[in-house]
């Protein structure tokens, strides 16, 4: 038997994590961007080890996404966006937590609510990741050959993106000509 349980955060509840989170930040200033990114790492690999529920791990996962994001050279992160990841992954190498990690069911629960809270933030970061991670991985089997192996960037995904679009958009137009009764544009016709 599951049970559902909604936690609503109130502006002081977000004003508690949002100074977390600037103490975090204020902790890791001299910390370079790969410390940060390991301790982010360390954070997935200590939930492993411990009995998290189905809630918490399904955050810890959105995690692993950010982290894999800002490690991918291929997916090839700008500077601005890079620092945004990197600026919410921060929380997570701060060894001072809310909770404990060590408390047994709950110790993860404030990090959850960080990484529901970042990830809500780069949620069009994410979904471009996760995209681009398909469409890679989806070219590797066309291919035949091992994702790990394949040497697929980005500008790659958004030109088969822009591709995509623009048949998906013939295709609509087509579409909408048939429907209408075979309506032709004679506005935009050229005569030659």
């Amino acid at each position: 038997m599951s049970a559902s349980i909604n936690i609503e955060l109130s502006d002081q509840d977000l004003q508690h994590f949002n100074e977390a989170m600037k103490a975090a930040k204020s902790a890791a200033t001299s910390r370079s961007d790969s410390e940060i990114i390991e301790a982010a790492g360390s954070l997935l690999v200590e939930a492993q080890k411990a009995k998290v529920p189905d809630f918490i791990a399904q955050r810890l996962h959105k995690l692993d996404a950010l982290i894999a994001m800002v490690r991918d050279e291929a997916w090839a992160l700008g500077a601005e966006d890079r620092q945004r990841v990197l600026s919410a992954l921060v929380y997570f190498a701060d060894p001072t937590d809310v909770i404990p990690d060590h408390v047994p069911v709950l110790g993860f629960l404030d990090d959850a609510i960080m990484i529901e809270l970042c990830v809500r933030e780069l949620q069009h970061e994410i979904e471009a990741y996760e995209d681009f991670i398909a469409y890679r991985s989806d070219e590797a089997s066309r291919r035949g050959v091992d994702v790990a192996t394949l040497k697929t960037e980005r500008v790659e995904w958004a030109e088969a993106r822009r591709v995509e679009l623009i048949d998906r958009m013939r295709k609509r137009r087509g579409q909408s000509y048939q429907s209408s009764g075979g309506w032709k544009p004679t506005l935009f016709s050229f005569r030659g």
